[in-house]
């Protein structure tokens, strides 16, 4: 119950900002608009993070894809900052690879209510500045 009641505060809390493109848009749910590739917010008892998530099941063109961002890689790091990791082919948890770029904070818990200014101050600024990086890079990756 709690879990949700966070959510449906930071998307309450998120929901006035529009897109790099001056759109109104769902940030929890954030459409990439390229099949495979989401930006996954997560939050539990110790972490949250943000991440690009590459998840095509033909390796090859996750690799690809990973490849075409590592090429924009400059122009990331400073439209989002320098502490995302860039990680290529890990294992999801569930058995699938998949190439992340990823920030996260430790130490805080969405069960913990006082701490969700925290989470909410970490997540706002990196989904509104890995907007602004995908809003002019996301053509790279559109076939």
């Amino acid at each position: 119950m709690l879990t949700k009641q966070f959510w449906t505060t930071f998307g309450q809390y998120i929901a006035p900002v529009s897109s790099g493109e001056g759109e109104k848009i769902n940030w929890i749910n954030y459409k990439t608009e390229i099949r495979f590739i989401r930006f996954r917010l997560q939050a539990n008892n110790n972490v949250a993070s943000v991440a690009i998530e590459l998840s095509n099941p033909d390796i090859n063109i996750q690799l690809q894809q990973f490849q075409q961002l590592i090429m924009f890689k400059k122009q990331f790091q400073k439209i989002c900052g320098t502490d995302w990791k860039w990680q290529k082919m890990i294992n999801d948890g569930h058995g699938k690879l998949t190439c992340t770029i990823e920030v996260s904070i430790e130490d805080v818990s969405i069960m913990n209510v006082s701490q969700w200014p925290q989470i909410i101050s970490f997540f706002k600024p990196k989904l509104i500045s890995l907007d602004t990086f995908w809003c002019s890079y996301k053509f790279a990756l559109q076939n």
